[in-house]
Formats: C-alpha cells, structure tokens, sequence
C-alpha cells in the first residue's frame, strides 16, 4: 500500500469512508459506460465513455481551457448516485484557469456537494495525489487538472493510473491545458473547443456548448467529430444545432483557432 501522499488526501480517505459506512451514496457500477445522454454520441462509443478507465481532454488551445474543464465536471457530474467526485489540480492551473464555482455547478444542474477539491503545489504532488486518490474506495470520479507539460505522466505513470481505475472502478478524467497531445494509455482522448450555443428566446444567453473531436480510442476508430450542448433540465447532453454529428473533414475550426494558426505561421 502507498503511504499517504498528503494530509489532504488523508482527510478525504475519512471524508468517503464516512459516507460509505453511512450510506450516504448509491454505490456506482463496477463496470459499463458514463453515458453523455445523446444517444447517437453514446452509441458510436459502444455505450458512452468506460467506466474505470482513462479519459484524456485537451483544450484545443489555450482559449479553450475553460470550456475543456467545464466539459470533464458536466462528464463527471453524470455519474450516478451521489458518490463524490475528487478534483486535483495544482495551484498554477488554478491561478490560470480560475477557481471553482459552487453555484455555477449548481446552476448547470449539478451537486456541489458532491465535489472534492483538493490543489497541490506541483506536478509532482499533483501526480501522488491521483494515485491515492484513484484508489479511494467510493469515489465515483477523479478528475486530474494540470497545466503546460506534464512529463512527469510519461507512459509509465499512466499505466500505474490506469491500472489503479480498473481496479476501483473508478473514471479517471485527466485534463490537459495548454499541452500538446501525446502518446499515453488512456482508453480515449479528445480535442475540446467551445462553439457558438444555441440561440433563444429574449436573445437569452444558450447553453454551454461544445466542439469534440475524438483523438484516439482503443476500442475503435477515431477522428469523430461532435457538436453537444448541455441540457440543464436534463442534466445531460444533447445536440440542438439543427444539423447532424458531423466528422472532422466537414466541421469548420473556429475563427481564432484558425487566425492563431496563421499568427504562428506567420511569426
């Protein structure tokens, strides 16, 4: 067993062990899928995202970090029953990023309660952190946030993480900001960008929104592309945009992805 990697982990151990004895939670499937809720997107995926394995999420820019880390809460707030989900990040993604809003989750549809947060001060805790966290019996969910290059999660890091997934039965989302994709072991990985929401009424504001392309999955092809939206009523995502998912070759890239990359190629 590894020793505890922090007095904060130490204290979240206690936190769900309490819940777990009190049966403050529903218990969480040992296997199957975190279903998105749109059923065409769940069904080319087999059943949506594997429980118990790893998901990988990269902004697609640095513009794009906000809408990446709202899509991996909407994901983790989809688990079932009332199990915490663990949030780890360090304290430079949260200067970057922006802190965590409980009432945003609460008006997304989502329980705050449910959210653990726990920051650390570098990669190398962060990276300590997530292997006791993942084997944290109860947890439904552990997101793992960082921002820039992560080196320190090289292929050998990531299996050890994977491996400790399957064994808990627990979703891993890793969450890569402003980072390059690489060659990891995670079960799928994915490109996420916003895109423009869904016009309504009153010119109120829509949904968050979001474009989705698939990098890798080791259970099929990738290179699918998505438009979702989410559906607060809900509580699960959906596709209002009046066209069908539409592959990689078809869906444009936004404006300032695209003008980004002429500045790049310019300079």
């Amino acid at each position: 067993m590894m020793r505890e990697s922090s007095p904060q982990l130490a204290g979240l151990r206690q936190r769900i062990a309490r819940l777990t004895a009190s049966g403050g939670f529903e218990s969480r499937p040992a296997d199957g899928w975190l279903a998105s809720g749109y059923a065409p997107f769940d069904e080319a995926l087999g059943g949506g995202l594997m429980i118990g394995r790893t998901h990988e999420f990269f902004a697609a820019d640095a513009l794009d970090a906000t809408s990446a880390a709202a899509f991996a809460a909407l994901v983790a707030l989809r688990t079932p029953g009332k199990a915490p989900l663990l949030w780890l990040r360090t304290t430079d993604a949260g200067r970057r990023t922006g802190h965590i809003y409980a009432p945003g989750i609460a008006e997304l549809g989502g329980d705050p309660d449910r959210l653990l947060l726990v920051e650390t001060p570098d990669p190398k805790m962060l990276l300590a952190c997530a292997n006791d966290a993942i084997r944290c019996a109860g947890s439904a969910a552990v997101i793992v946030e960082s921002w820039g290059k992560f080196p320190l999660l090289d292929l050998t890091a990531g299996r050890r993480l994977a491996l400790g997934a399957r064994d808990a039965a627990t979703t891993l989302l890793i969450l890569r900001l402003n980072a390059a994709p690489v060659p990891s072991v995670a079960e799928t990985r994915w490109n996420i960008a916003a895109t423009a929401s869904r016009e309504l009424e009153a010119n109120a504001p829509g949904a968050p929104a979001f474009d989705l392309e698939l990098l890798r999955w080791r259970g099929g092809p990738a290179g699918m592309r998505w438009r979702l939206d989410w559906n607060h009523d809900e509580q699960s995502f959906g596709h209002n945009f009046g066209d069908a998912a539409l592959s990689g070759a078809v869906l444009p890239l936004s404006a300032r992805r695209a003008m980004a990359s002429h500045g790049a190629a310019a300079a």
